[in-house]
């Protein structure tokens, strides 16, 4: 089970236990994230595309670690005019564990279980 998800202006495969680099997210280090927006899902060979998300489907994922990635360098240069400028960029991210898939047919599973035990 896989599904497509938006987030920071991008899309990202992701299936459960994967581990994902997002550009930077406003959320703490061992706290539960949740993405609404999944624009496509795959479940059993059973392939769901949404227009333009999925409705009742969520990706919940847990932050492990804020970083930073390896530095690029950024030179620009004009030929015969003497302008060179040389600047360093490290881009900020936030590494993601995705943990569960929720889909609306997990969900009414869930119900049923819980009112056989109850």
């Amino acid at each position: 089970m896989y599904a497509v998800i938006e987030s920071c202006g991008k899309q990202y495969k992701v299936a459960e236990g994967d581990v994902v680099f997002f550009e930077k997210l406003d959320t703490e280090e061992g706290k539960k994230v949740t993405f609404d927006k999944v624009v496509l899902v795959s479940e059993d060979g059973k392939v769901q595309v949404g227009n333009p998300y999925v409705k009742g489907v969520k990706v919940e994922g847990k932050v492990v670690a804020h970083g930073k990635a390896k530095k690029i360098i950024v030179f620009k240069m004009k030929p015969k005019k003497n302008y060179r400028r040389k600047q360093g960029h490290r881009q900020p991210y936030t590494k993601v564990e995705i943990t569960e898939i929720k889909t609306t047919a997990k969900k009414t599973a869930e119900k049923a279980e819980e009112k056989v035990e109850a």
